[in-house]
C-alpha cells in the first residue's frame, strides 16, 4: 500500500501534522495522501491499516509513537507529511519534529476543542515561529461545535484564526474571505478600498501573514469520511511558501531531527536540508555518507543527491544525534534545551540475559531518542533510564522483547531528583600516581535556576596554557556530576577554574580528566548541597460544577493556580506543582469530573524539595563509597601514589590560595 511518489522539481514543503491524543491525526494523514493520490487507498487506526503507523507496536496499540514520514505530489510541487505522536508519554518525540518543519497544521475535535495537550503543541509551535493552520475535525459526531473551539482558537493564538472553508478554491479566495482578511490590518484594509477585490493579490497576502503567525486559517471536516480534507490541501497549497528559504547556492546546512536502525541494525541519521547539497560519498561529521534516502512510511527510494529543502535519511554517519545542527542555521533556529523533558526514571530489571547485551540495546535506543538518558552503575548493576510516563516503559519494554529478544521488566516509575549548591565552595582535585600529574582548583557557585553547568575561567594563560584550560572546560562538561545527597544530577552550579598546574614531562589527557572530576566532589562534599524536584506546569480542563473539589485537590498536592478561566461552559485551571503528587492526578480527574475532565503536564522546571529530609533518607547515598566518582585525590610521595581523603586534601595542594584570593574576597569565601 502506497509507493513513493516522483516528486519533480521544486522545492519540499514540510508538513507535520499535531493534536491531542484521539483528535483524528492519523485519520486526516491517511485522508490527505490519498486525496493526494499517494495512497490507493486510506488506512485506518482501528484495523490496524494506517499507512504511517508502520511499527507493529503503533498497529497494536492504535497510537502513533514514532514520527513517521511520506511524501506526495500536490499541483507540481513537493510535500512531505510529517504524522507525529499525541501521546502525552511521546511528547518529546513530537518536539524533534518540529525543527523541520515549514508549517503545521493541529488537528482540534469538534467536540472535546482544545484540550490540554493541545495548548503545548500550540506554545511549542510559538517557541519554534511554525506557521500553524487548523484542521477542526469531527463534524460528523454529536456534540459537535465548530463556533465554539474556532473561539476557543482566538483565545490561545497571538495571531487571527480564521475559517477558510469552503473559501478558497482552485487557488483563489472569495471575495468575501478577501474583505475578511482586510479588516484585520488598516493598511490592508486602506489597500482593499483603493484596489478592490485582486484574487491573486489577497492569496499572496493571505500567505504573507500565515508565514509571519499573523494568519492561523482554520479548515473544517470529518477526516473519517474525507470531509474537508480537499479544501485543506487547497490552503496548504496555496498559503505556505517556501521558496525563498531554502537556497542551493549557499554552504551545506542542515538539522537531525531522529535517528532509527533499520532491520539489519544500520544506523540511519534524518535530516532536514536549510541551505546547499548532499550527495552520497561526501564527507558529513568526519564520516562518508553511504547512501541517501527518501522515505515514504517504511519504504524509500535510494537517490544520489539531495538539496536545500528535503527531508531525507543517510546512512554510515555516526556522530551526529538529534537537535544537532550542521553548518550555520540558514532558518534562523538555533539548537537549545527541549521544552519536553521526563521526570521520572525507572530501573531496568532482567535476569537471564548479559548485562553488556542489555545495555548495547538500551544504549540503541538512547540513540534514537537522547532523553532516555540511560545511565548504568557498574558497581551496582544498576541501569535506569529517564521516562515520560507508564505508556512509554511499556513500550520499551515491549521493544527490548521484539526487537532485542531480551526480556527486561522495569521497577516503579520514581522521580527524577537533582541537586544544586545553596553557597559558593572551592574543589581541589589532584591526581599524580607514578609519571603523572595533573591539579586544578575550581569555584562551584549556585546558578540561576535552569541553567544547567556553566564555566568560566580566572585563571591567568602565563599559569595554565590556553589548551589545558581548554582541557579543563571540556571535562567539566562532559560528563553529568553527580551531587553529594543522593547522586542525582547535578546542575544550575558555575564553575569557575581559579587555578591549574601540569607537569612538563608527566601530564597526559587523562590526568586532567581525573583532577577535575575530583575537585568537582571535593567541592561538593564541602559545600552545601540542595535537593531539587521537578515541577509540571499543568492545564486543566473541567466542568465548572466539579471546580472546588479540583481546587481542593490542587491546594492539598501542594500546587499553586492562577484564577480559573471559563471556556466554552468549562473550566480551565492553569498552575504548576511538585511532579510528585501531580504525575497521578490525571487517572484520578476522570472519577473526580465523570470522564469530562482532562489535565496535560509539562516540565515545568526544578525548584527546592519540600519533604528533602525524608528523600536523603530513602536513599542512603554514601558520597565516600561512589567508587566511580570518589571525592579524594591522589598524590605522590617516594615513587608512589597515595590516596588522601577530600577533607586533608587542601593541605596536600600544590597550588597556594593566594593565588586566586581576590576571587575568594568577591564571593564571601576570604
Amino acid at each position: 500500500m502506497g509507493e513513493i511518489s516522483d516528486c519533480g522539481p521544486g522545492r519540499t514543503a514540510c508538513i507535520g501534522l499535531l493534536a491531542h491524543v484521539d483528535a483524528g491525526k492519523t485519520t486526516l494523514s491517511e485522508q490527505l495522501l490519498y486525496h493526494a493520490r499517494a495512497l490507493r487507498t486510506p488506512g485506518r487506526v482501528d484495523t490496524a491499516t494506517a499507512f504511517l503507523d508502520a511499527d507493529p507496536i503503533e498497529r497494536q496499540r492504535g497510537i502513533t509513537i514514532f514520527s513517521g514520514q511520506a511524501r506526495f505530489l500536490y499541483r507540481g510541487r513537493q510535500y512531505v507529511l510529517v504524522d507525529t505522536p499525541g501521546h502525552t508519554d511521546f511528547a518529546s518525540e513530537m518536539e524533534r519534529a518540529l525543527a523541520v518543519l515549514d508549517a503545521a497544521v493541529v488537528v482540534v475535535s469538534a467536540v472535546e476543542g482544545v484540550q490540554g495537550h493541545t495548548e503545548v503543541i500550540l506554545r511549542l509551535l510559538a517557541r519554534r515561529n511554525i506557521p500553524t493552520l487548523f484542521f477542526i475535525n469531527k463534524l460528523d459526531r454529536a456534540g459537535a461545535d465548530v463556533g465554539r473551539v474556532l473561539d476557543q482558537l482566538r483565545q490561545k493564538c497571538a495571531g487571527e484564526v480564521v475559517d477558510f472553508s469552503g473559501r478558497l478554491k482552485a487557488n483563489e479566495m472569495t471575495p468575501a474571505l478577501a474583505e475578511e482578511l482586510a479588516a484585520l490590518d488598516e493598511s490592508l484594509l486602506e489597500q482593499y478600498v483603493e484596489e478592490g477585490y485582486d484574487a491573486a493579490l489577497w492569496q499572496r497576502r493571505a500567505a504573507e501573514m500565515v508565514g509571519q503567525r499573523k494568519l492561523h486559517p482554520a479548515f473544517c471536516g470529518a477526516a473519517l469520511e474525507g470531509r474537508g480534507v480537499a479544501g485543506l490541501l487547497e490552503g496548504l497549497h496555496a498559503l505556505v511558501t517556501t521558496d525563498d528559504e531554502y537556497r542551493t547556492d549557499r554552504p551545506l546546512s542542515a538539522r537531525v531531527y531522529q535517528v532509527r536502525h533499520d532491520a539489519k541494525g544500520g544506523r540511519v541519521l534524518f535530516l532536514k536540508l536549510l541551505s546547499g547539497r548532499l550527495r552520497v560519498k561526501e564527507e558529513l561529521a568526519g564520516d562518508k555518507i553511504d547512501e541517501i534516502r527518501l522515505y515514504h512510511g517504511d519504504k524509500y527510494q535510494s537517490v544520489e543527491e539531495a538539496e536545500a529543502g528535503a527531508l531525507c535519511a543517510v546512512t554510515g554517519v555516526s556522530g551526529l544525534r538529534p537537535g544537532q545542527t550542521i553548518g550555520p542555521a540558514q532558518d534562523g533556529v538555533e539548537d537549545g534545551a527541549s521544552a519536553v523533558r521526563p521526570v521520572l526514571q525507572a530501573r531496568a530489571l532482567w535476569a537471564d540475559a548479559p548485562d553488556p547485551q542489555v545495555l548495547a540495546a538500551f544504549r540503541q535506543l538512547k540513540d534514537e531518542d537522547p532523553t532516555l538518558r540511560v545511565a548504568w552503575d557498574a558497581d551496582l548493576r544498576q541501569l535506569t533510564c529517564h521516562v515520560m510516563g507508564p505508556i512509554q516503559l511499556e513500550v520499551l519494554r515491549q521493544r527490548m522483547q521484539d526487537r532485542y529478544r531480551l526480556a527486561v521488566d522495569f521497577g516503579p516509575c520514581r522521580i527524577a531528583y537533582q541537586e544544586t549548591l545553596a553557597a559558593p565552595t572551592v574543589g581541589i582535585g589532584h591526581y599524580e600516581p607514578l609519571r603523572h600529574y595533573a591539579e586544578v582548583h575550581l569555584l562551584l557557585e549556585p546558578g540561576p535556576r535552569g541553567s544547567g553547568i556553566t564555566f568560566a575561567s580566572a585563571c591567568p594563560l602565563d599559569s595554565l596554557t590556553e589548551s589545558y584550560q581548554n582541557l579543563i572546560h571540556t571535562h567539566v562538561m562532559e560528563k553529568e556530576h553527580r551531587g553529594a545527597l543522593t547522586g542525582a544530577p547535578l546542575t544550575d552550579v558555575r564553575i569557575t577554574l581559579l587555578a591549574g598546574r601540569a607537569h612538563l614531562k608527566h601530564t597526559e589527557g587523562g590526568d586532567f580528566r581525573q583532577a577535575v572530576y575530583r575537585a568537582i566532589r571535593q567541592g561538593l562534599a564541602g559545600g552545601e548541597s540542595l535537593l531539587l524536584e521537578p515541577y509540571y506546569d499543568f492545564i486543566l480542563t473541567a466542568p465548572s460544577a466539579c471546580l472546588g473539589r479540583i481546587l481542593a485537590d490542587i491546594q492539598r498536592m501542594q500546587g499553586s493556580f492562577a484564577p480559573p478561566e471559563s471556556l466554552g461552559g468549562d473550566t480551565v485551571i492553569r498552575g504548576r506543582g511538585p511532579v510528585k503528587y501531580f504525575s497521578h492526578y490525571g487517572a484520578q480527574l476522570p472519577a473526580v469530573t465523570q470522564g469530562r475532565g482532562s489535565i496535560s503536564l509539562v516540565f515545568g522546571g526544578y525548584e527546592v524539595c519540600r519533604d528533602a529530609e525524608t528523600v536523603i533518607a530513602e536513599a542512603d547515598y554514601r558520597m565516600e563509597g561512589d567508587r566511580e566518582n570518589p571525592p579524594d585525590s591522589v598524590f605522590c610521595a617516594k615513587g608512589a601514589g597515595f590516596t588522601v581523603p577530600w577533607q586533608e586534601v587542601p593541605q596536600y595542594a600544590h597550588i597556594d590560595r593566594s593565588q586566586y584570593v581576590a576571587v575568594l574576597r568577591r564571593v564571601g569565601l576570604e
